[in-house]
């Protein structure tokens, strides 16, 4: 009996695949989800978040558990700061204003045309559409929402709103990019697992494993060797809510929260 319930057991495993969704409810409850984004927008769900996370086994679900509460602190820490809605002395602190917009606001006319371009690759805007940023970690331009589309299997180039608008197509926008490793950088996840360690010219540029460097992956150009207050601000705000969402979570940061000195790219 103990045999074919054990191969039963196996059975499943292969027919299911290695799912992360029961991972990710072990690793945040619903409860410390209001707590860590108390104003979240109403797209923004638990339900949805968990929904999406099911079509990204890895996310969240490599390594041991501090680790898997790393990836989601620093993911979440990110996503915050992209779409916030708080200030410097917002109520319970601006950690917990996260999650607030879903898309960029200046952008939502559709003039922001400087993002409707293919670059090297061949899909093209479609008329009338923006490719602004949209979703928790604000993708943007014509050839990201293309890809996507493509490997999310939906119709983001016809259709960019849908990141936006659906929770769950939202969320699933923002782990893809956290999961996609795109040129020259890595992706998030293989950073924050570990699976990405610098090479000689990393070192060189003073690029470390750790949370500073997902920062450089997502906005590094802007945020990492900037004076300007506001962007230094801007910068802060991930490494202080990285910090709180890892408390909130029973886990502790890395030791490279920032990406001041790091080579961008």
């Amino acid at each position: 009996m103990r045999k074919t319930i054990f191969a039963c057991c196996i059975l499943l495993v292969f027919a299911f695949g290695s799912t992360n969704s029961n991972s990710v409810i072990h690793l945040i409850s619903k409860k410390q989800y209001e707590k860590m984004f108390a104003h979240h927008n109403a797209i923004f769900t638990y339900e949805a978040f968990v929904q999406a996370c099911k079509a990204f086994p890895a996310f969240c679900g490599e390594g041991d558990d501090k680790t898997k509460k790393r990836e989601l602190a620093a993911f979440f820490a990110n996503a915050s700061q992209e779409t916030t809605g708080g200030w410097k002395d917002a109520p319970g602190g601006r950690e917990v204003w996260g999650l607030v917009y879903t898309e960029e606001q200046s952008c939502k006319d559709g003039h922001c045309t400087q993002y409707n371009i293919s670059g090297t690759s061949d899909y093209k805007p479609v008329p009338g559409k923006s490719y602004h940023g949209r979703g928790p970690l604000q993708i943007s331009y014509t050839y990201n929402y293309g890809l996507a589309g493509d490997e999310l299997k939906l119709p983001l180039l016809d259709k960019p709103e849908l990141a936006s608008t659906n929770g769950v197509i939202s969320f699933k926008t923002a782990i893809w990019f956290w999961m996609k490793a795109q040129g020259a950088k890595p992706s998030c996840h293989d950073v924050m697992t570990g699976k990405w360690q610098p090479n000689d010219k990393d070192k060189e540029l003073h690029r470390e494993p750790g949370f500073g460097m997902t920062i450089n992956i997502i906005n590094g150009g802007v945020e990492c060797s900037s004076t300007d207050p506001a962007i230094v601000d801007n910068k802060q705000n991930r490494i202080d809510c990285y910090k709180y969402y890892a408390k909130v979570l029973g886990t502790t940061v890395d030791e490279h929260c920032d990406c001041k000195g790091m080579g961008t790219y």
